[in-house]
C-alpha cells in the first residue's frame, strides 16, 4: 500500500484564521486573510515578530483549530486505499505536542495514532506523497510533494498544487 504523509497546520487544521483573530484582538488591528496573501503574519508586522510567535507558543493554541473543509471525509476515503501518516513539524513549537495530539484524536479518530509523526525535518518521512503547505519540506523529501494552497504560498510555483480537499481526492483518483 502506498503512503501519503499529510501536514497538519494549514492543511487539515485552520491555523491562520485563529492566528489572525488573536493578533487582531491583542494589537487592536483588523487584518484579514486577504491582507496577508503571499506572506505570513510576522512578515506583514515584523516589528511584532516575537509577540506574534508568542501567540503560537501558548500550549493550548492548537487545541481548538477548525478542521479544513472536507479534510476529514477525504482522508477517511483515502485511508481505504493508502496508508496515511499525519506529519507535523511540531519541533518548531514544542509546547504544541499535547494539543496537536488531542486535536488529531478528536477530529481524525479513525486514524491510527501510531501514524502521527511529530518531527522537525520532514525528509525523514518515508512516504510516496507529502501534502504540505510549506514547500521547504519538499527539498529533501524523496517522494512526490503536493503543495496545499494556503495564504502564505499563493505565489509559489513549480509544484503539484491542490487548492482544496476535493482537489486532493481528484488528484489521487487519477493515480
Amino acid at each position: 500500500m502506498k503512503r501519503i504523509a499529510i501536514d497538519m497546520d494549514e492543511v487539515i487544521a485552520d491555523f491562520t484564521s485563529k492566528h489572525i483573530r488573536l493578533f487582531n484582538e491583542k494589537f487592536n488591528e483588523s487584518l484579514t486573510l486577504m491582507d496577508i496573501q503571499g506572506s505570513k503574519l510576522r512578515e506583514i508586522r515584523p516589528e511584532w515578530t516575537n509577540e506574534i510567535l508568542e501567540l503560537i507558543r501558548d500550549p493550548l493554541f492548537f487545541r481548538d483549530l477548525i478542521p479544513i473543509k472536507d479534510s476529514q471525509e477525504v482522508i477517511r476515503y483515502l485511508s481505504t486505499q493508502y496508508e496515511i501518516f499525519i506529519t507535523t513539524a511540531a519541533m518548531e513549537f514544542p509546547t504544541s505536542f499535547t494539543a496537536k495530539y488531542e486535536w488529531l484524536k478528536e477530529h481524525f479518530d479513525y486514524l491510527d495514532d501510531m501514524n502521527f509523526v511529530f518531527c522537525g525535518d520532514k525528509s525523514i518521512i518515508h512516504a510516496d506523497y507529502l501534502i504540505d503547505d510549506n514547500s521547504r519540506h519538499f527539498k529533501n523529501f524523496k517522494g512526490q510533494g503536493i503543495l496545499f494552497t494556503a495564504s502564505h504560498n499563493v505565489n509559489e510555483i513549480g509544484y503539484d498544487r491542490v487548492d482544496s480537499w476535493l482537489e486532493v481526492k481528484e488528484y489521487f483518483a487519477s493515480r
